[in-house]
């Protein structure tokens, strides 16, 4: 690889890595585990970049290789309780905006939502959050787009049950 080239991989990587952090933020646990998979991602990102095609979008590519990087980092896991402390990335999460008790309290039910969903779900419901387009999420996770949009459904009707749940508790 050249000089260019490792360069422009470079550049690319600064310019997405809130895709690394937010991806590592979602299927690690504790921060050293997110450090040793914001790494695993980068490495294998790199491992990669020689066969990425320019003509293709850079953070669907990233998408796709961080995703399968992290959930093969999930199934390595020996730990059972797979939940996802969220709450140190919640600015990141929300944009790096300020907010108020009950956007943070949202965004808690959230975390503990999503720790509840397996790792595709996880995946679908981290990209759907991004506001990627149905297409992409596709592209991204490799399934058919009426899966993607099916699999929204179903994950926003659990969510809708989950608070409704955890509410009344």
């Amino acid at each position: 690889m050249t000089d260019t080239q490792a360069q422009a991989f470079d550049a690319l990587l600064q310019r997405h890595r809130g895709i690394v952090l937010k991806i590592a933020g979602s299927y690690a646990r504790g921060a050293e585990d997110r450090a040793d998979l914001a790494q695993e991602i980068a490495v294998q990102l790199w491992r990669a970049w020689p066969g990425y095609d320019p003509a293709r979008s850079f953070s669907t590519w990233m998408y796709r290789i961080a995703l399968n990087t992290a959930i093969s980092f999930l199934r390595g896991q020996a730990q059972a309780d797979r939940s996802v402390p969220l709450d140190d990335h919640a600015d990141t999460l929300a944009g790096g905006a300020a907010f108020d008790p009950e956007t943070h309290e949202r965004l808690r039910l959230l975390q503990r939502f999503m720790a509840t969903l397996g790792p595709l779900d996880r995946a679908l419901l981290l990209l759907y959050l991004e506001e990627r387009s149905g297409r992409e999420i596709a592209e991204v996770l490799g399934i058919g787009e009426s899966n993607v949009t099916t699999r929204i459904g179903r994950i926003k009707q659990r969510l809708r049950d989950y608070a409704a749940a955890s509410f009344h508790d």
